[in-house]
Order: C-alpha cells, then sequence, then structure tokens
C-alpha cells in the first residue's frame, strides 16, 4: 500500500527520522498476510484495529521482491528489536550486483569490497570476464575486485 493508505505511518516516520518512505508498506489490517507469513499466531481474531499494541506484538519482517516478483530476502525481528536499514541496503547492493556480474558476495560484504567469481564460470571463462586476474583462495573461492568499481 502506499502512503495514502498508510498516511499517520508514513508521517509517523517522516516526524522521527526525518526520512520519506519511498517504498511500498503494506497495511494489514486484517491480519491476512501477518497469518499467511507466520508473523502472529494463525488463530489471532479480529482485527489491527479492534485488537491492542499487545495483541498485535508480530515479528517485523522485511521483503525484499526482485523485479521477476520473487522475494530474494527475508530478515525476521522481534517487535522489540529495530531493523538494521544498513544491513538492507548491504544486501540490496549485493543483489543488484549479482544479478548482473557473475559474482557472489562474501559474509560482511560491503560496497567496493572484493567479491567470489562464481564457481560455475570455469578460468577461461574467468579470464575474459576479469581481465584483471583474480586471487585464488581455494579452487572454487577466486576473488576479484568488484566489478564496475
Amino acid at each position: 500500500f502506499g502512503p495514502d493508505s498508510l498516511m499517520p505511518t508514513f508521517r509517523d516516520i517522516k516526524d522521527v527520522t526525518g526520512a520519506s518512505v519511498q517504498y511500498p508498506m503494506i497495511g494489514d489490517e486484517d491480519m491476512t498476510v501477518a497469518k499467511l507469513y507466520g508473523m502472529i499466531h494463525p488463530n489471532a481474531s479480529g482485527n489491527a484495529k479492534s485488537r491492542t499494541a499487545a495483541d498485535n506484538a508480530t515479528v517485523r519482517n522485511v521483503f525484499v521482491i526482485g523485479p521477476d516478483k520473487k522475494i530474494k530476502m527475508i530478515l525476521t525481528y522481534p517487535m522489540s528489536t529495530g531493523r538494521n536499514f544498513n544491513e538492507i541496503l548491504r544486501v540490496i547492493d549485493s543483489l543488484q550486483l549479482t544479478a548482473s556480474a557473475s559474482v557472489a558476495t562474501p559474509a560482511d560484504w560491503k560496497q567496493g569490497d572484493d567479491v567470489i567469481i562464481l564457481a560455475s564460470v570455469s578460468d577461461e571463462a574467468a579470464k575474459e570476464k576479469f581481465p584483471g586476474g583474480w586471487k585464488t583462495l581455494k579452487p572454487y573461492l577466486r576473488m576479484v575486485p568488484q566489478p564496475g568499481k
């Protein structure tokens, strides 16, 4: 749902953080989505407006959905823990990079760090894709500077 259907939520985020939400959010008033994705007990009844904040204590999920309409990532947090936007942005950077290059990103990768040449890319094909060479840590683990950097 866009800003019109969730105006108080969007205004609250802007008031508290100074940031405007530029992505879709789901206003799940009848708890359909929360039940489908295991964010609230499946026997929860009523709707979100008729329940208390304690009743609606769901786990918080962040979904990243790709252009192909498939879920690429789900981060699940308890209600008591804030989301890590740096991690969300890091994952989106990785998803965008790995969708267009024959690489994978290692744990804790950040923009500009070295990446891993996919094991499915032969050394001969890697020579064409990565003419600057790479560092072989194991036969299946070849590190290369991030393409495009």
